[in-house]
C-alpha cells in the first residue's frame, strides 16, 4: 500500500477523505444570530423579550429539532376517512416529529402571546417569536398564525369567546381530538374557498340553516382547508332564517360537539402540494354539519377581514423568517468552503449576493416588525389606518420576492442546495405558499386599490409614515414623489386602476422598506438597498450593488 501527505493529511486506502465541507450549521442560537433581528425587537418595542427569544432560538437551533423540522416534511401527514370497522373518523395522522415542533411553538407562545399578555411590544415579540420557529419549520406555522388570528374575528361574539378563548390562549398542546374530560387548549383552522369561487368567496354554494340562537346547519364543501386537524375552524356561508337570506356570513364549526359526538366534517382528500408538506390542507365536505355564527348575519366578510389582515401580516413574517434561513445557510457555507484559492465569502462576486441577499431579507424583516407594531392592542386610529394598506402592500411585494430569494441562496451552496439533505430546497419550494395563500398577486393588489378608496385616512397615514425619512435620500425622495402621483392618478381614473394596481403595490412597498431602512438599519445598509432597489442603475438581479458598497461589512452582520 502506498502513503503519502497532503499538508497534514495522510492519504492511503480510503479512497478519499471528505473535506472542504463545511459542519452542519446545529447547535446554534438562531436569535443571538441574526442581528438584525434583535435589533429590530429592541427598536421596535420588545427589548424585554430577549431572554425568551434567546432560549427559543438555542431550540430551533439545536440538532434534535432541525431533525425533527425535516423529518416532519419527509414524513407527510396521512388522512383516515374511517376506522377498521368503518366507522367515519375524518382524522389526519401527522409524525411525532410535527406533533413537538408545533407543541414547542405553543409552549413558547408563538400563536396567541399578545393577546394572552398584553404590554407595549407584545405584538412585536410574539411576531419575532413566530419568525424564529418558522424560519426552520415552517409548515406548523399556519395553524400557529391561524389561532393567532382566529382571536380577532371571535373575541366579538361571546356566545363563542366565552368557551373557547381560554382555550385559544393556553400554552398547552394536545394533538387528539377526543380527550376525556374535554381538551384545555385548541387550534382554530380556516376553510372559505370552493372550487367555483377560490379567492371570489362571494361565489360560494355552501349555505347555512337556522337552527335556533346562534346555530346553524352547513351543507356544502371547502376545496382548502387549512390544518384539518384543528379544533374548529372559521367558515364562509350563505346563511338563510326562516326562508329569508342572510347574505354571507362568518360561522364557527367545532370538530367535537358539545354532547362528545364527532361534527359532520368529511374529509375528502388531503392536497398533494409543492411545499408546506408537514402541514396537511384537505378538501372537506359539510353534511348537516353543526355552527355558530360570529358577528352579525350577512357581515361574514367584515368579521373574517380582521383574521385576514392577520394572517396576512403572517405571510410576511413568514416570507421574512425564510429569507433568514437561506441568507444563514448561504453565508454559513461560503464562510466554509473554499474554491480558486480563497474561501468564498470573501471573493468579490460571491461577497456581493450574499450582501444583496441580506438587504432583502433585513428589508422585509423591517417590514414585518413594523407591521406587527401596528397591531399592538395599544395601536392609535392612524396605526390601524397605516396597517390596512401597508399590509397588503407588504404582503404583495415581500411574499412576491420569496421564492426568486430562495433561489438565489440555494444556488451558493451549489449542487448541495439542490439536494433534499439540504434545508433550501425545501425552503425553495415554501416560499411560494406565503405569495399565494391568503390573496395571490392580483387579489393583494387589488386590495390595496380597496384600501385607498374606502378608508382614504390610509392613504394619508401611508403618506405620513413616508415623510418620516424625508430629506434622508435624494433617490428615495424621488421614488415617494413619483409614487405617490401615480396614487393620485390611479386616483383620478378608476377606470384604469387595476392595470396599474401591481405598479403602485410595488412602489409603495419599496419606498415603505426604503423608509424603514433609512430609520433602522446602518447606513451601510441603507443606501445600499435603496442604490440597488431604486437607483437609476436599479438591478432586481441579486448581486448588482451600487459601486463602492462596502458588501463584506454588510454580510458581517449575518
Amino acid at each position: 500500500m502506498t502513503t503519502f501527505s497532503r499538508g497534514k493529511r495522510v492519504i492511503g486506502a480510503a479512497t478519499h477523505y471528505v473535506e472542504n465541507q463545511p459542519p452542519w450549521r446545529v447547535d446554534v442560537d438562531e436569535y443571538g444570530l441574526n442581528r438584525p433581528l434583535a435589533d429590530a425587537v429592541r427598536a421596535f418595542g420588545a427589548g424585554w423579550a430577549d431572554d425568551a427569544l434567546h432560549e427559543t432560538g438555542s431550540l430551533v437551533g439545536s440538532l434534535g429539532f432541525q431533525r425533527d423540522a425535516e423529518r416532519a416534511n419527509v414524513h407527510p401527514p396521512v388522512a383516515y376517512t374511517h376506522d377498521r370497522w368503518g366507522y367515519r373518523i375524518d382524522e389526519v395522522e401527522y409524525d411525532p416529529s410535527y406533533h413537538r415542533v408545533l407543541g414547542a411553538a405553543l409552549a413558547a407562545r408563538a400563536h396567541t402571546s399578545a393577546w394572552a399578555e398584553p404590554r407595549p411590544g407584545a405584538a412585536v415579540a410574539r411576531a419575532a417569536q413566530f419568525m424564529l420557529f418558522a424560519q426552520i419549520e415552517p409548515g406548523h406555522a399556519c395553524p400557529v398564525s391561524m389561532t393567532h388570528a382566529a382571536v380577532a374575528s371571535i373575541a366579538g361574539s361571546p356566545w363563542v369567546a366565552d368557551e373557547w378563548m381560554p382555550r385559544l390562549l393556553s400554552r398547552d398542546y394536545e394533538p387528539r381530538l377526543v380527550v376525556e374530560g374535554g381538551k384545555a387548549s385548541a387550534l382554530v383552522g380556516m376553510a372559505m374557498t370552493e372550487k367555483q369561487g377560490g379567492s371570489d368567496v362571494r361565489a360560494g354554494t355552501t349555505v347555512g340553516v337556522h337552527l335556533g340562537g346562534h346555530a346553524y346547519q352547513l351543507t356544502g364543501h371547502k376545496w382548502f382547508c387549512s390544518a384539518p386537524m384543528s379544533d374548529g375552524f372559521l367558515v364562509l356561508a350563505h346563511t338563510a332564517r326562516g326562508g329569508e337570506d342572510e347574505g354571507l356570513s362568518c360561522l364557527f364549526v367545532p370538530r367535537m360537539l358539545s354532547h362528545g359526538n364527532r361534527n359532520a366534517l368529511r374529509i375528502q382528500r388531503l392536497k398533494d402540494k409543492l411545499g408546506n408538506r408537514s402541514n396537511a390542507s384537505a378538501e372537506i365536505e359539510f353534511d348537516g354539519t353543526v355552527a355558530t355564527l360570529l358577528g352579525e348575519p350577512g357581515r361574514g366578510v367584515r368579521t373574517i377581514i380582521e383574521m385576514v389582515q392577520r394572517t396576512r401580516l403572517d405571510c410576511v413574517l413568514g416570507t421574512a423568517a425564510g429569507m433568514r434561513q437561506s441568507v444563514a445557510e448561504a453565508v454559513w457555507h461560503a464562510r466554509g468552503r473554499s474554491a480558486f484559492g480563497a474561501l468564498l465569502v470573501d471573493q468579490p462576486a460571491m461577497t456581493a449576493v450574499l450582501a444583496d441577499l441580506a438587504l432583502e431579507y433585513e428589508a422585509a424583516l423591517l417590514t414585518g416588525m413594523r407591521l406587527a407594531q401596528l397591531f399592538e392592542a395599544d395601536a392609535s386610529e392612524r396605526d390601524v389606518a397605516l396597517r390596512r394598506l401597508a399590509t397588503p402592500v407588504a404582503k404583495y411585494w415581500v411574499c412576491k420576492r420569496g421564492p426568486h430569494h430562495a433561489y438565489e441562496a440555494l444556488e451558493c451552496l451549489g449542487g448541495n442546495g439542490y439536494t433534499e439533505s439540504f434545508p433550501l430546497a425545501r425552503r425553495y419550494r415554501e416560499q411560494p405558499v406565503m405569495a399565494i395563500w391568503e390573496g395571490s398577486g392580483n387579489v393583494i393588489a387589488l386590495d390595496v386599490l380597496r384600501a385607498l378608496t374606502r378608508d382614504p385616512a390610509s392613504a394619508d397615514a401611508f403618506a405620513d409614515e413616508l415623510a418620516t425619512t424625508q430629506g434622508a435620500s435624494g433617490i428615495l425622495d424621488a421614488h415617494v414623489t413619483r409614487t405617490l402621483d401615480l396614487l393620485l392618478g390611479v386616483a383620478g381614473e378608476p377606470d384604469l386602476a387595476a392595470t396599474q394596481a401591481r405598479r403602485l403595490t410595488e412602489g409603495l412597498a419599496l419606498a415603505l422598506q426604503a423608509s424603514l431602512m433609512l430609520r433602522h438599519a446602518p447606513t451601510t445598509d441603507a443606501e445600499a438597498f435603496i442604490g440597488a432597489r431604486l437607483g437609476a442603475d436599479r438591478a432586481f438581479q441579486y448581486g448588482v450593488l451600487p459601486r463602492g458598497t462596502d458588501a463584506a461589512a454588510i454580510v458581517a452582520r449575518h
